[in-house]
């Protein structure tokens, strides 16, 4: 499985050496940027749907906590990378995948993506039938479960979906939220045939609902429920198209 990722990380010679061993040991991670310091983290993060962040803990103007708190909700695995080991407990509260000492140690390095190569691999496995869409042969329906079975919902009916962590909330036009075990990516899939658009790496929406188009870097978009939601400048062209 491909994993999309960025390495943040105030040294260059630092940097340098984990692109080396990525690229070589680690073929199947693509690595979208490099940053500096948090600024520049958060740019990337907020700007690319990513699998992955190799994130060192000591930066200017800021370390690795300050980042994950600035980008709140978190869609990707973080590998820490640092010459400090007493941040390991506070790494495991930030419910990272692994923790690297520097020198990176290559075997260290491969388990490292290989952890989160699985996680994410079972996160996409749609055999796990926690979601099935358009079931039975019935369009512009899919079906949630729940402890005594499982509920139907229209397509039509759901306004936006938004990320959270690795759940979903799902909220409809009769102004209910629904809650599922189940990432955001999962969804996008489902309802690819549908009028469903990703905007952000946080929100899906139902273009159909899309009342309002606010220009900007990547724009805002107004739902029929009054909710206004950011659009990545990498997610404005997909969205665009649906109105053309």
């Amino acid at each position: 499985m491909k994993l999309n990722a960025i390495i943040v990380e105030d040294e260059q010679t630092s940097r340098d050496i984990l692109i080396n061993y990525l690229k070589k040991y680690c073929p199947n991670v693509t690595i979208l940027g490099e940053a500096a310091n948090v600024d520049q983290a958060l740019v990337l993060i907020r700007n690319n749907d990513l699998d992955l962040v190799f994130l060192d803990v000591e930066m200017p103007y800021g370390n690795a906590f300050d980042l994950l708190d600035k980008v709140g909700e978190i869609d990707f695995e973080t590998v820490f990378v640092t010459a400090y080991n007493h941040y390991a407990m506070d790494a495991l509260n930030a419910h990272a995948s692994y923790y690297l000492m520097k020198p990176i140690s290559i075997d260290e390095l491969i388990k490292a993506v290989d952890y989160v190569t699985e996680i994410k691999t079972k996160e996409n496995a749609l055999h796990d039938q926690v979601l099935v869409s358009k079931t039975n042969g019935v369009n512009g329906k899919i079906t949630i479960p729940q402890l005594d079975g499982f509920e139907v919902l229209n397509t039509s009916d759901i306004l936006y979906c938004k990320a959270d962590d690795n759940y979903t909330e799902i909220y409809l036009n009769n102004n209910k939220k629904k809650l599922v075990s189940k990432t955001l990516k999962y969804f996008e899939d489902a309802l690819n045939d549908s009028s469903f658009a990703r905007v952000h790496k946080s929100y899906l929406v139902n273009v159909n609902e899309v009342v309002k188009y606010v220009k900007g870097k990547g724009g805002s978009v107004v739902l029929s429920n009054g909710k206004e939601i950011m659009v990545s400048a990498s997610k404005k062209s997909d969205l665009l198209t649906f109105f053309k």
